[in-house]
Parts: structure tokens; C-alpha cells; sequence
């Protein structure tokens, strides 16, 4: 066993058996270097383990800290570069003030505020009626997913429609994802008595994102997606398709949802808005299969809606006028020439370096050489994501959405100056 493995597999026994809490401090650097007799390299790999499995966070020019909460599983998936002070913003994937119209969605509030009678109840556990039926089109035309208002379930964000349906499943089931990174999703199944495993086709439940495979942005394959169609009518197992970033596959040829290419058979579709829209807009869908959906009509009143009503009827108008169509095409050429403007730019500044832009076109990747602290990054007020950093090489992930094109010149040549 490698020896920054030994030194991961230490403080993740000690935090998760409560010995190391929330918000202790680890040792420093040099601190375990003498602990363990074991280079600098070495013990940041393992905190970088460590920090890509949500266990702890850094903090500039302070150290490195416990965010696991045993008693809530609270972890942070990304290595992050702890600075309140960002300047460019490389890690996040929010969005930007050019990326959608706020006027015309504020008209779309304003025109929901007016409908006194119905604001004066509660929302539709399910979702309101209407935005289900104006879905049943749009995923229709947009993925050839083909649903009734009846099995949709509205929600604020994936995480909260995964409660819903963690509530409709039997437990413990065997969970399978692709990979730690979804560390919000992993939570809600183990809160729930589930038992998490990494690529493990046999598992009872399988949890996939196959427009955004990976921290890369990697597409599923067609033959992959109907291998795991064969393989759920052989078993039964339950596929869970989140179709998240399948409007920005943009290298690619699309490729249809496994849910279409499955007839809806076991498997649970996800969508959301708030990639196409914008974060603060969070709306979020989940298609159920026929056995789900009836249990979710036996459990309805265990559940509450957790969108705002308004903005679920400003979405509904939203759609139905068309101007969600309208605003897809303009976020994939926004984005598309964001990242090819960027990409651009780092060829340019960092020729000798490895830069390649992904599938779904608005990650890139950069592997390098290095040889400096990655406190350089928080000096220079940049946020960024950490693959990793070993042997010398360090590799990112950069996702340019955030920054403003006027600004990209600028961002990449601060990142050169980090970087070399």
C-alpha cells in the first residue's frame, strides 16, 4: 500500500470515528512529514484525498481543518481553495450577468404575484399542476422522454427529490456511483440506511450522470447506455439517470437519455434548471417509474413541495411562450465560445502544458508541472479544482462560466503566473 494512502486511511479513521470533530485542526505539513518520516509530497497527497473525499478543508495561510460532521455526514466534495477574496472564480460553474435575461424572468414573477387566489394556498406536493403537464412537452421534444403529469415530482434541487425517493425505497439497498464526487447524493442514500459502493455493477440501485460522467465532463457512450439497459431488464436493478449538463454536449453528438432508450423501464429520470437558467432559479424534476409513482401516491402526505410556488408558475410561462428554447441556444453559444476563448488563451500562454477542453465543451482540463505551494492559488485570489498534484504534476479542472470574457485574458494570465 502506498504510504499516502496509510496516512489518508489514519485521519479518515480518526474523523469518522468522531476522535478528530468538526473543526479540529490537523497537523501541519512539516508536522506530519516528522509524523509519519515521509515527504511533503507524500502528506499532501493525502490531505488532498482527504479534501477531494469531503473529509477536510484548507484554510489560508491557517492549516488544514475537520468539515466531516459525523452526526450529519457534511462533507465538501472539491479541493477548495479556501478564499473569501475571489477574483476568478475557475471551480464553481456559476453563472455570469450576460447568461440570461433577469428583466424578462422578472416579468414572469410579476405575472405569478398577480394570481392573488391561488398564491393564498399551499403548493402541490407534487408540483403544480400545470408546470407537470408544460414538462410533459418540454422533456418530450427536448430528451424523447415520454411521462404523464402523474409521475413527475417537482422539487428545490436534486438533493431534496433523492429524500423523496430514498422515502419510496426499501432499505438497505446497494447503492453504485460512479465515482466520491457527488458527495451531496452519497449523504442522502447513507442517511437512509443505504450501503454506498463505487462502480459496482451489481448493486441494487445504480446512480449515473451520463452527460457529465465524470469531474471532466465525460459522456457516456451509446453502446455503455444500452448495456445498462440489457443489464436492468436482466436484474431489475433501478437506474437513476440525473441528465445534469446534457443541454451542453456540445463535442459530441448528443446521445438519447437511457430513460428513452429504456421506455422508462426501472429507471428514474432527473432534470434540473438551474445550469440553463441560473443557480438561484433551483427547480428541480425526477420522472418516477409506474411502481414508484404509485407508492409516492400512497406516501404523499408524508412529503411537502419544496420549490416556491411563484417561481414554479413563472416557469411554467417561461416555457410554454418558448423562451426556454431560446435560452439553451443562447447559453450553448455563450458558453461554448466562453471555453473556446479560454482554451485559446492558455495555449497561447502555457504552450508546453497538457490542455485539453471536455466532451460536454465547458470544462478543461490542464496538466502541468508544478513545483510551488498551492497557497499561490489563494495569493493570487484564484478558486479552483485540484484532480490532483503528484510527482510533480499538478492537474485541473477549470470551468470558465464565471468569468466575464472581457476578463478571460486577464484570468489566464494570473493563472500563468501561478502556474509558472
Amino acid at each position: 500500500m502506498k504510504k499516502y494512502i496509510e496516512i489518508y486511511n489514519h485521519y479518515k479513521e480518526l474523523i469518522t470515528s468522531n476522535q478528530l470533530k468538526e473543526g479540529d485542526k490537523l497537523p501541519s505539513l512539516r508536522k506530519a512529514e516528522a509524523i509519519f518520516n515521509v515527504s511533503k509530497t507524500t502528506v499532501l497527497n493525502a490531505y488532498f484525498e482527504l479534501q477531494a473525499d469531503g473529509y477536510i478543508i484548507s484554510s489560508e495561510k491557517s492549516g488544514y481543518y475537520v468539515c466531516y460532521n459525523v452526526n450529519h455526514n457534511k462533507r465538501n466534495n472539491d479541493i477548495i481553495i479556501n478564499n473569501t477574496n475571489i477574483k476568478y472564480d475557475l471551480k464553481s460553474g456559476n453563472a455570469d450577468k450576460e447568461c440570461f435575461d433577469i428583466a424578462l424572468w422578472q416579468r414572469y414573477i410579476k405575472s405569478a404575484l398577480r394570481q392573488e387566489e391561488r398564491l393564498l394556498s399551499y403548493g402541490d406536493v407534487q408540483g403544480e399542476q400545470d408546470l407537470r403537464e408544460v414538462l410533459c412537452d418540454y422533456i418530450s421534444q427536448k430528451r424523447n422522454v415520454s411521462a404523464s403529469p402523474d409521475r413527475i415530482v417537482i422539487g428545490a434541487g436534486v438533493h431534496s427529490l433523492l429524500g423523496i425517493l430514498c422515502s419510496l425505497i426499501e432499505s438497505p439497498k446497494t447503492v453504485s456511483f460512479p465515482d466520491k464526487s457527488f458527495i451531496q447524493g452519497i449523504s442522502v442514500f447513507e442517511n437512509y440506511g443505504h450501503n454506498i459502493s463505487i462502480k459496482n455493477k451489481n448493486a441494487d440501485i445504480i446512480y449515473v450522470s451520463p452527460s457529465h460522467m465524470t469531474s471532466f465532463g465525460s459522456v457516456m457512450p451509446i453502446k455503455r447506455r444500452i448495456e445498462m439497459i440489457n443489464h436492468t431488464n436482466h436484474t431489475g436493478t433501478l437506474i437513476i439517470e440525473d441528465d445534469f449538463d446534457s443541454d451542453f454536449v456540445y463535442q459530441s453528438k448528443p446521445t438519447p437519455a437511457i430513460y428513452a432508450l429504456s421506455g422508462g423501464k426501472n429507471v428514474v429520470y432527473m432534470g434540473s434548471f438551474a445550469n440553463v437558467l441560473i443557480p438561484g432559479i433551483r427547480i428541480s424534476f425526477m420522472v418516477l417509474t409506474e411502481e414508484l409513482a404509485k407508492e409516492f401516491e400512497k406516501k404523499k402526505a408524508c412529503f411537502t413541495q419544496t420549490a416556491s410556488k411563484t417561481e414554479q408558475i413563472a416557469l411554467c410561462g417561461y416555457i410554454r411562450d418558448g423562451h426556454i428554447r431560446s435560452q439553451t441556444r443562447k447559453i450553448r453559444r455563450h458558453y461554448t465560445e466562453k471555453t473556446k476563448e479560454f482554451f485559446k488563451e492558455l495555449k497561447k500562454e502555457l504552450s508546453s502544458a497538457k490542455i485539453s477542453i471536455s466532451e460536454n465543451g465547458i470544462n478543461i482540463r490542464l496538466d502541468t508541472a508544478y513545483n510551488k505551494s498551492l497557497d499561490e492559488f489563494e495569493k493570487n485570489s484564484i478558486s479552483i479544482f485540484i484532480r490532483s498534484y503528484e510527482n510533480g504534476i499538478l492537474k485541473l479542472i477549470i470551468i470558465p462560466s464565471a468569468v466575464e470574457k472581457e476578463d478571460i485574458p486577464k484570468a489566464v494570465k494570473t493563472l500563468k503566473a501561478v502556474l509558472t
